[in-house]
């Protein structure tokens, strides 16, 4: 049984979270904060292989929490629920141990999916963040070396690591089909025939770890 702290100001968004959890059989919700350091707190009396925490919580936000966890050696995953969005404010987050950040307005959509990969030992940025950070990245690269679109510069990236067109679909929400024509046109602009390929220019980019 996985246990799932859950920590926000606000009754209706612990009671919606709670309800998604609970919808996994394998689950529990080992406890519920109304601040950061209640969550601090029900950390280290209940042990949760999983918080789930808002970034704007009283007397310690979410980054405050995740950072008394790391201090702490505490293994329970971080999952940062927030409304704001920016490269600053995730790369904090990752300073500060969080391994998990979902927009709120995804919760309900993608909070199962968040959950898994994090227990899986997996950081999850939540898809639509992504998409903001490879559009900045594409702007600061773009080039005749870089003449891809944020939206196939997303797909290369989850192509190399590992995910069928299929899976890339559901991910970033679009059909099969239309995933393999943004993969052929990225073929075709880099001139690459072939996945390997492609894995050795997403390394070569940074768009995944080597």
């Amino acid at each position: 049984m996985k246990r799932i702290v859950i920590a926000d100001d606000h009754e209706v968004i612990r009671s919606g979270l709670r309800t998604i959890v609970e919808t996994r059989s394998d689950w529990i919700v080992s406890g519920e904060a109304i601040n950061g350091e209640q969550a601090v707190a029900l950390v280290v009396e209940t042990r949760p292989d999983i918080v789930i925490v808002d970034y704007s919580m009283p007397i310690l936000n979410g980054l405050e929490v995740s950072r008394r966890l790391k201090a702490m050696h505490l293994r329970a995953a971080v999952l940062i629920l927030t409304m704001h969005e920016g490269e600053e404010l995730l790369t904090e987050a990752v300073l500060a141990g969080v391994r998990g950040f979902l927009f709120k307005s995804d919760a309900g959509k993608h909070l199962v999916s968040a959950i898994e990969t994090l227990l899986d030992g997996r950081p999850y940025v939540t898809g639509t963040l992504m998409e903001t950070l490879l559009h900045n990245y594409a702007n600061k690269q773009r080039g005749p070396e870089n003449p891809l679109t944020p939206r196939e510069l997303s797909i290369v990236r989850l192509i190399a690591e590992g995910h069928t067109n299929r899976s890339i679909g559901a991910v970033l929400e679009l059909s099969a089909k239309t995933v393999e024509t943004h993969r052929a046109s990225a073929m075709r602009k880099l001139s690459i025939s072939s996945t390997a390929e492609l894995v050795r220019y997403a390394v070569r980019k940074k768009l995944i770890a080597p």
